[in-house]
């Protein structure tokens, strides 16, 4: 299969996993829990998520597309289904159910599925193991913001 077709695969799946967590998380950043919480003061404002995410997700498409092409194994598709999973997930454990403990454990799992995309592969993709560093830093800030909000709330 070409890298082409690959990667608009790649962006419709990972894009349509941004849109059901968008609907999962049921206008969760509005809601009165979330405006009530108290917040790291590293919390960047939030058009900067709609930012990342698609940024993010734009590089982790062409690099799943990549890694696929030469490197076309389970191990590959297996971690990809459990990172997106995850994704999905935490969107829906901590702004629909508020289930900041679960969620923080979800998001913590979802930065060492991206770690172990970032150094798993880094003899195959060399240079192009770039294209997922975006997501693992973001999840990175994340993770802490959310671990805030369980220590502070």
């Amino acid at each position: 299969m070409k890298t082409g077709l690959y990667v608009i695969i790649f962006l419709i799946i990972n894009f349509g996993a941004l849109a059901l967590s968008s609907w999962l998380m049921d206008n969760g950043p509005q809601t009165g829990w979330y405006q009530n919480l108290n917040k790291a003061p590293w919390t960047p404002p939030g058009w900067v998520f709609g930012a990342a995410w698609t940024t993010i997700m734009l590089c982790f498409s062409i690099y799943m597309a990549i890694l696929l092409k030469i490197h076309p194994h389970q191990k590959v598709v297996i971690l990809f289904l459990i990172q997106l999973v995850l994704n999905v997930g935490w969107n829906y454990l901590f702004f629909n159910q508020h289930l900041v403990v679960l969620s923080l454990v979800c998001i913590a799992l979802l930065t060492i599925i991206i770690f172990k995309f970032l150094f798993d592969f880094k003899t195959i993709m060399l240079a192009k193991q770039l294209l997922v560093l975006p997501y693992f830093i973001w999840l990175c800030i994340a993770t802490s913001l959310n671990a805030y909000i369980l220590i502070y709330n």
